[in-house]
């Protein structure tokens, strides 16, 4: 299983507008072929950031599956026009 983490940067006072995007966009991710499971946390601190934790079964399901897919720019569609700066993402693994 891979864990794939994106810390979200939202654009200041748009952080409502994303967050009813964004469950618009779950049903997107949640369909793709290797998706387990997600979650979206929001920061205490500063309020337009959140991190989002997706659990693939591989990498290549998330980057290529879903990256290269028409899903993807539905979910590109939704969400991506809230980030500054775009999120920097990164996978890991259980040791």
């Amino acid at each position: 299983m891979i864990l794939e983490v994106a810390i979200l940067n939202i654009k200041e006072g748009l952080s409502d507008a994303f967050e009813i995007n964004f469950k618009k966009a779950e049903s997107v991710i949640s369909s793709m072929k290797g998706y387990i499971s997600h979650q979206l946390k929001k920061c205490i601190e500063q309020e337009d950031k959140y991190v989002l934790l997706v659990n693939w079964e591989t990498i290549e399901d998330h980057e290529i599956g879903f990256r290269q897919s028409e899903k993807y720019q539905e979910w590109k569609a939704l969400l991506h026009h809230f980030y500054e700066p775009f999120p920097v993402v990164e996978h890991y693994i259980s040791i």
